[in-house]
């Protein structure tokens, strides 16, 4: 399914919109590589009118049947969709009707961009629910999301789907529909499913049907935080600083900290697992799993973490962004490195900290911890860097370095180190999370009060 996440927009900055048209205009024997068109039609979303969109349309309609067009002609789907364009609709509209599922797929998603009120195209899709074969997920969640009742006959049959992404798409479908959550219940089950794609499908179906009291088994589920944290963000009603029983900061603080025993774990271990073995766990696409390696590593002996852990490091995590994280997640979890991995340790949390990798983002608030946690005096030094939005975009950053303020609890070493930021806490930060914790620190006169 498409994602409206723009991260990746720009990862061919040498590209202009120039070179991206020229290469939609060449023949497939004239391309550098087969997946020139893809790559061209994923840029142009970097450069909205319509000239871009007259190309992306082109090749829409382009009648070959190349995998590279292929390929290529969803991109362009998904492209028109982010980028708003509504005259795009009749031409998406008939990509419904394509042999190619991922197509439909797009389409449909992209339709649900674009607010489509066409009722032939919302029957269209309809039909296609009755085919097991396309991605019934995203058709129901487009349905769902442009409000087609007459959808809804369809959706209450899906619920009792044996697919659970399916089943669990249409119980929220059904909610939207018709205001009724009263099967919602059901989809707190799907939080611990085995498969991790239907814990991860869960948290979205309950954003999609606005289930904000089960927010705190969303937040015990084992997957990446980032889907905890989108589910927060979308769930919390903006004025409120308690909920479900909740409370906003602690829930930040929580998922920030991500401590494995929070949440609910799918898996345990039948027998002692080797050192080698839970290094390797990191590497793997369940989030389950990897949690269980990092809560068994914690209680295992630093030094003999400490070889197993370079040598992994050097080796894929340095450049594996999902182990990256858990890698970083040990080094603040664990006390008493070796004194000769000190110094090793200080540089990879700022090379974490400062990576601009944008796949590497939720490794940033996890080194700011560990850094805090290990080498404070580093750590006081950068604050200024790490608390200003202009030189700190990532919003997770900020926070776990107003946590690290925090910590500090108050006396002359925190009166010391804030002298220089009052610029920092007198200016309201853009993220509405960490100017709530700015906010509380200060009204709570633990790091600064105006006179």
């Amino acid at each position: 399914m498409p994602s409206s996440s723009n991260s990746y927009d720009n990862i061919h900055p040498g590209l202009s919109h120039r070179d991206a048209l020229a290469i939609l205009e060449q023949s497939l024997s004239e391309l550098d590589s087969a997946s020139d068109y893809y790559m061209a039609a994923a840029h142009l979303v970097n450069f909205p009118g319509k000239v871009t969109e007259d190309a992306l349309l082109r090749l829409i309609e382009n009648p070959s049947a190349e995998q590279a067009v292929n390929h290529a002609r969803r991109k362009a789907v998904e492209v028109l969709g982010r980028l708003g364009t509504q005259r795009a609709i009749p031409c998406i509209g008939r990509c419904l009707r394509s042999d190619d599922r991922y197509l439909v797929e797009n389409a449909a998603w992209a339709l649900l961009q674009l607010q489509c009120q066409d009722a032939e195209l919302h029957q269209a899709m309809c039909q296609r629910l009755s085919d097991p074969s396309q991605s019934r997920r995203v058709l129901i969640q487009a349905l769902a999301g442009l409000g087609v009742r007459a959808a809804l006959p369809v959706l209450q049959l899906l619920q009792d789907d044996e697919n659970p992404g399916v089943r669990g798409a249409a119980l929220a479908g059904v909610a939207q529909l018709t205001g009724d959550g009263s099967r919602l219940q059901d989809l707190e089950d799907h939080l611990t499913l085995p498969n991790q794609m239907d814990r991860q499908s869960a948290i979205q179906d309950l954003i999609d049907s606005r289930a904000s009291w089960l927010l705190p088994s969303i937040l015990k589920a084992p997957v990446s935080p980032v889907f905890r944290l989108r589910a927060l963000r979308a769930l919390w009603p903006v004025q409120d600083t308690q909920h479900a029983g909740l409370d906003l900061l602690a829930c930040l603080d929580a998922l920030m900290r991500d401590h494995p025993e929070d949440l609910v774990l799918v898996h345990c271990y039948d027998t002692e697992p080797t050192t080698s073995f839970l290094f390797e766990e990191f590497f793997g696409t369940d989030f389950s799993r990897c949690y269980l390696a990092l809560a068994t590593l914690k209680q295992r002996s630093p030094a003999e973490l400490w070889p197993v852990f370079w040598k992994r490091w050097l080796e894929d995590a340095h450049n594996d962004y999902g182990a990256h994280y858990f890698f970083i997640k040990l080094l603040g979890s664990v006390v008493d490195w070796p004194s000769d991995a000190l110094p090793t340790i200080q540089a990879l949390l700022l090379e974490a900290i400062n990576s601009k990798r944008p796949q590497f983002m939720k490794s940033k608030p996890a080194a700011c911890l560990a850094l805090n946690k290990h080498y404070h005096a580093i750590w006081s030094n950068d604050l200024q860097h790490w608390l200003s939005p202009d030189r700190s975009p990532n919003w997770e950053l900020r926070y776990t370095a107003w946590m690290g303020v925090e910590s500090i609890g108050g006396g002359k070493v925190l009166d010391r180190l804030l002298a220089n930021l009052p610029e920092v806490l007198t200016c309201q930060d853009p993220d509405p999370f960490v100017d709530r914790k700015r906010q509380l620190l200060i009204s709570e006169n633990r790091v600064w009060k105006e006179p």
